[in-house]
């Protein structure tokens, strides 16, 4: 990978590693997450999503911009415009197999209907597709998403925006909803397991009555053989008044399932007996056999931990590291890399956060960079709020973050190749 010197270098708390601010012009700007990649698979490009605003919730219509920058140049393009974004996950922007193909969602108005979009950055040819994107298979021939419309009935940020009216709700343990899987090639769109199958059929099962919660999909993810997927699902008691984005009320209970590409052998990962102590931000592991997060297993303070994808071996991977933020495993197997959330006890008072890099064979901790990520407006709304979400590129010696500097949001590459051991 080439990052042009026409990148402004971040300077700030004397970073250990090269840092380089990649959209210095209009800010405004975030990428997905910590499970996908920014970086288009040749290392050429990173893609973007750009709001319209960061001071306000977004309402039903309202456009953001896919923005292709290129690396090697220092210039950025608007390729797209999309309606399907929510603040934290923008339009779940992400690549396919090559620089031709990036996924990310959409909303049509004229019936407030949410689909999924193909698009060559480099032509501006365009495919639409029949499903959401959440995330996308290893060779890019698939991508999966739990109900584009109802994620923000547990969780506001991390679907899309629609009129609250056209937000399903699931009374019933539902059938006829679940994970989704499109294919990208002729864009048709499946159920791939329902909430009910999962529910009734995951090993070991969770005692529960559903006939007194409202369930929900969330997260998912290959993992990176593509041989096994994540799906996440929480439900909330039906006594509670069903207004949008739940979770504001504590009264979530979570749920990480894990089974083969057809939607067999589902397991329970980590069940919600483990979930009432504390966790978040599960992840796989390089090996694609185990998972990562962060969970209070021991009721001592948040940790890192690893678990089989069937729930066997659960255990703290550092006993004394304080887990933060939005953990992976590098795949040396030997540092796993996050961040930090602004209002977790390893942030600094003044509002800003550290890039951590730790040694899993001596704990030995780095800062890499510290940053802004607190935001003036995340008072009115804690989704207006800025996470890093460090993410590699595909050669795992680059990371991209988001971080909140001269009052907007921006996105910044680290080159860590000095300092990681090697594979």
């Amino acid at each position: 990978m080439k990052i042009s010197g026409k990148f402004p270098r971040y300077e700030a708390f004397d970073p250990v590693v090269p840092v380089y601010c990649v959209t210095p012009g209009i800010g405004r700007s975030i990428h997905r997450f910590f499970d996908t990649s920014p970086f288009s698979p040749s290392g050429r490009y990173l893609a973007v999503f750009r709001m319209p605003f960061e001071d306000r919730l977004p309402e039903p219509g309202d456009c953001g911009e896919v923005v292709l920058i290129d690396l090697e140049e220092a210039e950025e393009t608007v390729v797209a415009k999309t309606r399907g974004w929510e603040p934290q996950m923008g339009a779940n922007l992400q690549w396919g197999a090559t620089d031709e193909v990036l996924l990310f969602n959409d909303v049509d108005p004229s019936g407030w209907e949410p689909h999924g979009v193909r698009l060559n950055p480099l032509t501006g040819e365009r495919k639409k597709l029949a499903g959401g994107v959440y995330k996308a298979s290893p060779d890019g021939r698939h991508v999966l998403a739990a109900n584009m419309l109802t994620m923000q009935r547990t969780q506001y940020g991390y679907g899309v925006i629609v009129p609250e009216e056209r937000v399903p709700r699931n009374q019933e343990l539902a059938s006829d909803d679940g994970l989704y899987i499109t294919d990208t090639e002729t864009g048709e769109s499946r159920l791939l397991v329902s909430l009910k199958q999962v529910m009734e059929t995951a090993q070991p099962q969770i005692p529960l009555d559903p006939t007194q919660w409202e369930f929900y999909g969330f997260h998912s993810k290959y993992n990176p053989q593509g041989t096994r997927l994540i799906f996440t699902i929480r439900w909330f008691s039906k006594d509670i008044e069903p207004k949008i984005d739940v979770m504001s009320q504590r009264a979530l209970r979570f749920a990480v399932f894990t089974m083969k590409p057809d939607g067999t052998d589902i397991r329970t990962a980590v069940g919600p007996e483990q979930w009432a102590k504390g966790g978040h931000h599960i992840n796989w592991f390089p090996d694609g056999e185990h998972l990562s997060m962060n969970l209070n297993i021991d009721e001592d303070g948040m940790r890192f931990v690893k678990v089989r994808w069937d729930g066997v071996g659960l255990q703290k991977i550092l006993d004394d590291t304080l887990g933060s933020g939005h953990p992976t495993i590098h795949p040396n197997g030997r540092q796993l890399l996050t961040d930090v959330y602004a209002h977790e006890s390893l942030a600094y008072d003044d509002g800003t956060t550290p890039l951590r890099l730790l040694d899993l064979h001596t704990g030995a901790e780095t800062t890499l960079a510290r940053f802004h990520t607190r935001t003036e407006h995340q008072k009115k709304h804690s989704v207006l709020r800025v996470d890093p979400h460090p993410a590699w590129d595909h050669s795992h010696k680059f990371v991209a973050f988001n971080a909140y500097v001269g009052g907007t949001r921006r996105v910044y590459v680290a080159d860590l190749r000095s300092v990681l051991a090697p594979c």
